[in-house]
């Protein structure tokens, strides 16, 4: 017999079934992620790849490359494939509500990941991004000692992101000494956020601090720094492998709140195989934690 527990939000979920009887449903998955090119999404499939081997099921997987057209049809393509479960990670919340809507209509069960779409979902797993963001900015002020000039490295505007920033900008109004004098499109895009930072230094010759909505900006944002030779302090949030080496490192970047995108898509798979298997209260949303990562215990940490 195999047994999945899922812990989240206080409720304990215990499925246990027969492997032959698995065997027998012939459990298609289907995953659409709104990019491949990162290793947060990377680390996400592997986790899917386990969990679905362990149950014997089948797995789908698409990459949207952030063309939300794209993505609705490789969802189309799965729903022709007879998938079971679909797993859906939109590039943009409200232009996927299509797909969702022509999923439920064959009766498949819809779990959105990471970032909630729009439309009839069955369940939405996502980290506590409000939560991420006020982390890490009242990470920076306090690093500052409650002074100073800092600017926010935006990117992408879905759900996701724009919940950071608030929670950002509510934890820099805590700080009376702290000014926010500068917000800039990064993308969440490496060599995009390394131009944008560039001329953003150069603008702000007093400029203490940038907090990042993402690893992959910081990145570019960390090489900026580094070029001007500035005093300037980075926060931000995934936990990326090259983030986190950086921050464990010591330098300009001191901070990132880690997600933890393989709990994210295990979460979410037990949610649908929940529903699949005749759960008649599934959770409408469950929340995954945040944690601070930096100098103390970068070392030790790996999503």
């Amino acid at each position: 017999m195999k047994k999945i527990v899922c812990t989240a939000s206080g409720l304990t979920l215990a499925l246990a079934m027969g492997t032959s009887a698995m065997a027998q449903d012939n459990l298609k998955i289907g995953m659409s992620f709104q990019e491949m090119n990162n290793p947060y999404f990377v680390s996400m499939q592997e986790a899917l790849n386990e969990a679905a081997t362990s149950i014997g099921a089948e797995v789908v997987v698409t990459d949207a490359a952030h063309d939300v057209a794209k993505q609705i049809s490789d969802i189309e393509d799965m729903l022709q494939q007879g998938i079971d479960i679909l797993l859906i990670n939109p590039t943009d919340s409200a232009g996927v509500e299509a797909a969702v809507q022509m999923a439920k209509a064959q009766d498949v069960i819809v779990v959105a990941v990471d970032a909630q779409a729009n439309g009839p979902v069955d369940t939405f797993v996502g980290s506590k991004n409000r939560d991420a963001g006020y982390m890490s900015c009242k990470y920076l002020a306090d690093e500052l000692g409650g002074e100073g000039e800092v600017a926010i490295l935006d990117g992408i505007p879905v759900v996701p992101i724009l919940q950071r920033v608030e929670g950002c900008k509510a934890a820099l109004e805590e700080f009376p000494g702290i000014q926010l004098v500068d917000t800039q499109n990064g993308r969440q895009d490496r060599s995009v956020a390394l131009g944008v930072v560039e001329n953003m230094i150069q603008s702000k010759p007093n400029l203490a601090g940038i907090f990042s909505v993402n690893d992959g900006g910081a990145m570019g944002a960390l090489a900026a720094i580094q070029g001007s030779g500035r005093d300037i302090k980075l926060t931000s949030v995934d936990g990326a492998p090259e983030a986190v080496q950086a921050i464990a490192e010591g330098g300009p970047f001191i901070e990132t709140t880690a997600q933890f995108p393989r709990d994210q898509v295990r979460v979410g798979l037990a949610m649908a195989l929940a529903q699949k298997w005749g759960a008649r209260v599934v959770p409408k949303e469950v929340p995954i934690d945040v944690r601070v990562v930096d100098a103390e215990n970068a070392a030790d940490f790996a999503w």
